[in-house]
């Protein structure tokens, strides 16, 4: 599990490419690196990766063909950066909300609207479908970062962020139609399917009793 808050950023310094399978190599953050062992998560862009090999600084870890097809991270390339964040442990703080690594979609940024302090950015979620889980005010993950909703509309949500998330995390530095991770808070998710379902119930018996 984690947090969504970002530990900092990770230079992508090789890859190994092979047929849908990829071996990224990044240069982890020294301060990230205190008892870290291969079999460890620890998630790029909020996708939840295991290391493969250490040798110092530089941490392996493989891609397979599903977190390529899902994710943002195939399309890397040597010298982009990652947000990294290591697992958590059950005694740290949870100055974000719960989140588990697994990514649902992508979503593409539409909008950016800058102000004195402030950056307001706006996305348009591959899947639509996802949007029913996408609420105001509500969580949710992009690129790892666990951050509020703003407004939501039937294509499109926004985030407001602050002068600290842009420096500490690669946001700051994405532009029109560059694609983000996107986890769905699990609550809500579980929320509305379980409110979609005692609605579709009760229609059922109702069309039952009619007929």
């Amino acid at each position: 599990m984690f947090t969504g808050i970002v530990q900092g950023t990770a230079k992508l310094v090789s890859i190994d490419e092979k047929p849908n399978f990829r071996t990224h190599i990044v240069a982890l953050p020294e301060y990230m690196l205190d008892g870290l062992e291969t079999g460890a998560s620890v998630a790029h862009n909020g996708c939840c990766l295991t290391v493969t090999e250490i040798n110092g600084n530089l941490i392996s870890f493989d891609l397979m063909k599903e977190t390529l097809r899902i994710t943002n991270l195939g399309e890397l390339v040597v010298g982009d950066d990652v947000n990294v964040e290591r697992a958590a442990r059950f005694s740290d703080e949870i100055g974000g909300h719960l989140m588990s690594g697994h990514i649902m979609t992508t979503a593409e940024i539409s909008k950016i609207l800058t102000s004195e302090n402030n950056r307001q950015i706006w996305f348009k979620v591959q899947d639509p479908l996802l949007l029913k889980y996408i609420l105001y005010k509500g969580f949710i993950g992009v690129d790892g970062i666990s951050l509020t909703v703003g407004e939501v509309t039937p294509t499109r949500f926004c985030v407001h962020l602050i002068p600290e998330t842009l420096q500490r995390t690669t946001l700051g530095a994405k532009k029109l139609g560059h694609r983000v991770n996107i986890e769905i808070d699990p609550q809500t998710q579980a929320v509305v399917d379980t409110v979609e379902r005692v609605l579709a119930a009760k229609e059922a018996a109702i069309q039952q009793a009619l007929s």
